[in-house]
């Protein structure tokens, strides 16, 4: 059986990466033209361990990388998250910066 592969939304009016059913999220800020700080990301209990935050976290460094956006990965999860190698080969390939 294929895996199914979380389907994550761009909701740019309220600055969140989210599922469709907008229950699990990822917030961030922006920084001036071309950063965005990635502050909160939530999946409730019930949705836990099906991959969802690093769904979350591999949409949003998509998202910078395809926009030429620097991170500040200010959220916790996304500041450690390496357990995934997709999540981890998207972190090498950014502009990870410090909060200033």
């Amino acid at each position: 059986m294929a895996e199914e592969k979380n389907t994550i939304v761009w909701n740019e009016a309220q600055r969140k990466f989210e599922t469709v059913d907008k229950k699990a999220y990822i917030e961030y800020e922006v920084r001036g033209s071309k950063v965005i700080d990635i502050t909160h990301t939530y999946v409730p209990p019930s949705k836990r361990g099906l991959g969802l935050a690093a769904d979350l976290c591999a949409a949003a460094f998509t998202h910078a990388q395809n926009h030429s956006l620097s991170v500040i990965p200010t959220c916790s999860y996304v500041s450690v998250s390496s357990s995934s190698s997709n999540i981890h080969q998207l972190r090498a390939n950014l502009n990870l910066r410090n909060r200033n």
